[in-house]
């Protein structure tokens, strides 16, 4: 029989985990993720039942991106990552369960089929028009032949993540399955009704081009029947006879805004902007909150679209 003392330091320790624990009875997963969006695609899922670190801060480049300690010693204690298919995550990953046994990895990937890398046309020396663009998706630090990572910028896809997400958090934590299973419910209804949006925005537009530095907008445009035409060729800035050829096309399609993101250089982006009267726009594919930012971008694209 338990003693009284005993009693007392029995309600003591559940006292202090529910403090360390923010007042609940149950500790909360420790999730990782890689990037920005994924943390909302899991928040508005885990809700309070989780507690998610990302990997990849604000402003930087997740191609070439190292962890900082504190993030090495979060890795540690984490339970779940919420992998997507990028070169920051293939790197790390394999080592990552040796030193952590108990973290489980999940490819919010899997069963996506991704466009594949090298497929954009480049702008020769005596090339003045624009290929089909839809597909392309080249990378700098990608490996040709690689695939577009950038699946966060889709709806539809992010509804298929949306659906890894939800399972993977129910079988580690089945006594909230219902909890996630409405949280995700929830979740479905707002990406669809932001994809019936974005389709109410661009109808009419189908094949019309935006000018994008990066091209890191291959998902979300083929979603909604628009063609990205990148800056860089390759992954590369383009040389002088294709950066003409680029001013061209611009000039000749009324394009007067190109979109760059904030990781990476727009020096080519600015030059072309220059000659064809126009101007920069900066498009974040990795800002946090997602639904806001896909809104705003959708109206800066729609706004320049002739």
């Amino acid at each position: 029989m338990m003693t009284a003392v005993l009693k007392k330091v029995v309600s003591y320790s559940i006292f202090i985990a529910a403090m360390a624990t923010g007042g609940s009875a149950y500790a909360k997963i420790d999730v990782i993720v890689s990037l920005g969006p994924q943390k909302y695609f899991v928040q508005q899922i885990g809700k309070d039942l989780v507690d998610i670190q990302v990997m990849i801060p604000p402003g930087a480049d997740f191609h070439i991106y190292e962890p900082k300690p504190k993030q090495m010693v979060a890795l540690a204690r984490a339970r779940l990552y919420f992998a997507i298919g990028i070169e920051f995550e293939e790197a790390r990953l394999k080592d990552l369960s040796r030193t952590n046994p108990q973290l489980v990895v999940v490819r919010t990937d899997r069963g996506i089929e991704k466009m594949p890398l090298g497929s954009h046309h480049q702008f020769g020396p005596n090339e003045t028009h624009a290929p089909e663009t839809d597909a392309d998706h080249d990378h700098d630090h990608h490996a040709a032949g690689g695939l577009d990572p950038h699946i966060w910028l889709s709806p539809p896809l992010v509804r298929k993540q949306a659906g890894t997400i939800v399972r993977a958090l129910q079988e580690i934590d089945p006594d909230h399955h219902s909890i996630y299973q409405d949280n995700y419910q929830a979740f479905v209804a707002e990406i669809d009704e932001l994809d019936a949006e974005l389709k109410t925005v661009f109808a009419g537009r189908r094949g019309l081009q935006f000018m994008v530095f990066h091209p890191a907008w291959g998902y979300f445009a083929h979603a909604y029947g628009l063609q990205q035409l990148p800056v860089e060729i390759e992954g590369k800035n383009p040389k002088p006879a294709q950066l003409r050829a680029l001013i061209e096309h611009a000039r000749e399609n009324d394009i007067k805004v190109i979109f760059v993101q904030p990781q990476f250089s727009a020096k080519s982006a600015q030059l072309i902007a220059r000659e064809i009267g126009g101007q920069v726009v900066i498009a974040d594919p990795l800002a946090r909150e997602w639904a806001a930012n896909l809104r705003q971008v959708a109206r800066q694209i729609k706004a320049q679209l002739r």
